[in-house]
């Protein structure tokens, strides 16, 4: 099996996806052609740690805006083509660093080779996304709609773009099934060396379709599999970037940003632990420092359990306790935790 160590680096602009190194991509939820709110929406995601975005190209006009964002905006930007070929060489030669397409649906092999070409002249690496939706009719007829099907439809297409000599290509295998998905993504990695853009397509609203991706790609991320990350959910794309970030802390493959724990709440806890530790949380969102803050609720679940978080609180009777590397160094009123641990961090 194709660990994400031995995958074939490809790069995305500057970005490299494979190789060892996983990123985060979202898409923009706006209309491409609203240039002004997409570049806004781009800047935010960025922001927020998404290194990756990707934007719908289905019309000319949005191929022409997108070529008006790229003038505007440094982040690595991939073009999302369906059905016209036209639109991916227009975005290829317009700067896009990556174009993502389903070759079996872009016409014949003529519209390939013209897709290809834009690329290869300008070292632009191409996803192919095979959703299960989407497989090829021979897979589906041979395999059923099993990740089978979905394997072999993406290996079809990595011929049609090796018969134009391409191997800049990343390799996506989706489904709203979170078992399928998974057989999928470990199936391909035992058979090619592709990087694999991970995700769990139209997994749903913001809180189901956490759990879902949570579940499926952490599951892949755990295996040594996958190499890019998107989220997919019915919410602002915002969520998706915040979610990913912090499946890749659950896996301890992302490093950086505040890592926030807190316990449950029990008939122990004389504080108001629920609205403590949403406040926090949302005071240190966007936050650049690499520590471990603890919320915890009384001294059963205080600095013992959390002694490897670098500052926390636990909760008393009207109080809590201050913290640090499990050393308590003085107690708080409870009406005062909150500003005391966010002051407290900034310090830090």
């Amino acid at each position: 099996m194709y660990k994400r160590e031995d995958t074939k680096p490809v790069y995305v602009s500057g970005v490299k996806i494979g190789g060892g190194n996983v990123t985060v991509q979202s898409m923009c939820s706006t209309k491409t052609t609203d240039i002004d709110k997409t570049l806004a929406q781009i800047n935010s995601l960025a922001a927020a740690g998404c290194d990756i975005v990707r934007l719908a190209v289905d019309s000319h006009a949005a191929a022409q805006a997108f070529a008006e964002i790229r003038k505007n905006t440094d982040v690595p930007l991939v073009a999302d083509i369906h059905f016209d070929y036209t639109l991916a060489v227009k975005c290829a030669q317009s700067g896009a660093d990556k174009i993502r397409i389903n070759p079996g649906n872009i016409g014949d092999k003529e519209n390939i080779r013209q897709v290809v070409s834009a690329c290869k002249e300008r070292k632009i690496p191409i996803r192919i996304g095979v959703n299960m939706g989407s497989v090829e009719k021979e897979a589906e007829r041979r395999y059923g709609r099993t990740p089978r099907a979905m394997v072999e439809s993406a290996a079809y297409h990595i011929r049609l773009l090796g018969e134009f000599d391409f191997d800049d290509i990343v390799v996506s295998l989706k489904a709203s099934d979170v078992v399928k998905t998974v057989e999928a993504y470990r199936l391909f990695s035992s058979l090619y060396p592709y990087p694999l853009h991970l995700g769990i397509t139209e997994a749903g609203t913001e809180y189901s379709g956490i759990i879902k991706s949570a579940t499926g790609i952490g599951a892949l991320l755990l295996d040594g599999i996958g190499d890019t990350v998107r989220v997919s959910l019915t919410a602002d794309p915002l969520a998706e970037v915040r979610a990913a970030r912090e499946i890749l802390k659950a896996t301890g493959l992302l490093k950086t940003g505040i890592e926030f724990i807190s316990c449950p709440t029990c008939g122990r806890c004389k504080i108001d632990l629920i609205n403590l530790a949403k406040k926090v949380e949302a005071a240190l969102c966007g936050v650049d420092k690499n520590i471990k803050v603890a919320i915890m609720g009384c001294a059963v679940n205080g600095p013992g359990e959390a002694r490897d978080a670098d500052i926390g609180i636990a909760g008393g009777s009207g109080c809590a306790v201050l913290f640090k590397k499990g050393a308590i160094l003085r107690k708080i009123k409870e009406c005062e935790i909150a500003e005391t641990l966010i002051k407290e961090i900034g310090d830090m």
